[in-house]
């Protein structure tokens, strides 16, 4: 329950902080019969799919690195069906993950490429 909760008070955070770095949010927690993408946004005339990862420590590793090539996959398959669904297959687009760390009294966000 406590992931559940750190994940969904990250995305929220991560909602504010792409509006304040000049991201407009299309959906949230996109869903698929392949996965879910937690936020898809528009920034600099592409789409951007958006995986958010949030910890409240490093002790298994920094958040980013939990997304391996399967969870990628799973993303881009369902970013296929949204462009599909969407009409919008010929938007040029790119994958971030958005990682989080929040402590006590600090919470720190970096962009980074998925690839």
């Amino acid at each position: 329950m406590r992931n559940i909760l750190l994940g969904r008070y990250g995305e929220d955070k991560a909602e504010e902080f792409l509006k304040k770095n000049g991201y407009k949010i299309i959906e949230r927690n996109f869903k698929t019969k392949f996965g879910e993408i937690d936020i898809i946004a528009k920034n600099k005339r592409q789409i951007v799919f958006i995986e958010v990862k949030t910890r409240s420590s490093i002790k298994f590793g920094y958040p980013e690195e939990s997304v391996d090539n399967k969870k990628f996959n799973r993303i881009k398959r369902c970013a296929e069906i949204y462009l599909l669904k969407t009409g919008k297959e010929k938007v040029p687009v790119r994958f971030e993950i958005l990682s989080i760390l929040k402590s006590r009294d600090k919470i720190s966000f970096k962009i980074l490429p998925a690839e």
